[in-house]
């Protein structure tokens, strides 16, 4: 059973940055796809970002040019990092794994198709 951790969530102001990091438990890490998706009260879940194990990525519009997500497949862990914050990037994040049994292609984008999901982290970002 794959355990995922998030961390680095807070409460920003309109233009910072802020990190968030995930750390996957399981083994053959770079076997998962890896994204991060965000939920704001009385919304869906969306897709921020996604990275496959050789590190193709894939944005959600909103976020493209502000957001980087990468990996470190020596110590199972995945990193968003936010840029240019806005108010709207306020909701909960979360960190999930879809385990491909490969590293290369283009990486999930579909929450229904995650296996692994973590308890998420706030992100609140004021104007």
């Amino acid at each position: 059973q794959v355990q995922l951790v998030e961390s680095g969530g807070g409460l920003v102001q309109a233009g910072d940055s802020l990190r968030l990091s995930c750390a996957h438990s399981g083994r053959t890490f770079s076997m998962y796809d890896m994204g991060w998706f965000r939920q704001a009260p009385g919304t869906e879940r969306e897709i921020v970002a996604a990275i496959s194990g050789s590190g193709t990525t894939y944005y959600g519009d909103s976020v493209k040019g502000r957001f980087t997500i990468s990996r470190d497949n020596a110590k199972n862990m995945v990193y968003l990092q936010m840029a240019s914050l806005k108010p709207d990037d306020t909701a909960v994040y979360y960190c999930a794994a879809d385990y491909r049994g490969r590293k290369y292609g283009s990486p999930t984008t579909a929450a229904g198709l995650y296996d692994y999901w973590g308890q998420g982290t706030q992100v609140t970002v004021s104007s």
